[in-house]
């Protein structure tokens, strides 16, 4: 890999992890449409730890109330009726699905789901989930002529069950196409909650699982040797400062705006993708040239 594809892929990274297009499609169909090699699984999730440093920083005040009072009530009891304490609870049980699928589906997740195919098929089902979902959401916010606007739950109602069930759909962004913060939302807001509470719940719950994904293609990449470390790092880096920017922005966004953008621009995406592997103008495979 070199220094510019780093930089170009590095970029995107920044810009498509927090928002609900798909960053790992991105990535794949930026090398794809650019003549590169798929920069792969193990890429994907290093630099990934540069964006969740950007999470951690900006919900700093967050993370450190919860973990605080996490570690507090592992041995006060009292504690354990707090809500961050409960969070850090939540956190662990909605981290649940993506590490068991993660493990159990690691071989599909580096070969057969980084198929073009899917990631098209993905870009757009899921374009259509959210694009309900959002609806669903200004229908509750804004009422109607017969009807009155419906208050939406806030973290503060969130439960063991709605907490796994979110964990499931993030689970699913395992998948080129699915987009994790899209998932995550979209399920928030079936689920009856305000999209700044699920936006808040997704960046959190997203935090065990990309440090341990990370962590572990780290690992994996050391012993066997084939990350080019240095594009890699700088790719990391540049990351983490453009996804820092993406987060101050989105969240101000998901207040007020629709999600229907990004409906359509999904949509839209998709089936350009499908009509160029039609074509043979790409090839669906990883690493391999168009026909």
């Amino acid at each position: 890999m070199s220094w510019f594809q780093s930089l170009v892929l590095g970029l995107v990274q920044g810009l498509t992890e927090f928002l609900p297009v798909s960053s790992s499609a991105h990535l794949r169909l930026t090398a794809a449409f650019a003549g590169w090699d798929d920069p792969g699984a193990a890429f994907t999730a290093i630099t990934q730890l540069g964006t969740e440093a950007a999470v951690l920083i900006y919900f700093r005040k967050d993370v450190g109330r919860i973990l605080s009072a996490w570690f507090r009530s592992l041995t006060n009891k009292a504690m354990r009726r707090d809500h961050d304490a409960q969070m850090g609870w939540l956190v662990i049980v909605g981290s649940i699905p993506i590490g068991v699928l993660g493990i159990t589906l690691k071989d599909q997740i580096e070969g057969p789901f980084r198929d073009l195919r899917v990631t098209a098929t993905m870009l757009i089902v899921m374009g259509i989930v959210i694009g309900i979902a959002d609806r669903l959401a200004a229908r509750d916010e804004t009422g109607g002529r017969h009807r009155a606007a419906k208050q939406r739950k806030v973290l503060e109602d969130l439960n063991t069950k709605d907490g796994l069930l979110f964990g499931v759909c993030q689970a699913m962004a395992l998948v080129p196409g699915v987009s994790r913060s899209g998932a995550t939302i979209s399920g928030g807001l079936f689920m009856g909650y305000s999209r700044a509470a699920a936006a808040r719940y997704s960046f959190l719950l997203a935090m065990p699982a990309v440090l341990a994904s990370g962590t572990f293609e780290l690992k994996d990449a050391a012993a066997e040797g084939h990350v080019s470390w240095g594009p890699t790092v700088f790719a990391t880096i540049i990351a983490f400062a453009v996804g820092y920017a993406v987060i101050a922005w989105f969240m101000k966004f998901i207040s007020h705006k629709s999600f229907m953008p990004f409906v359509w621009y999904r949509i839209a995406l998709g089936l350009t993708l499908f009509s160029l592997v039609s074509m043979d103008v790409l090839s669906p495979h990883a690493g391999e040239s168009a026909g």
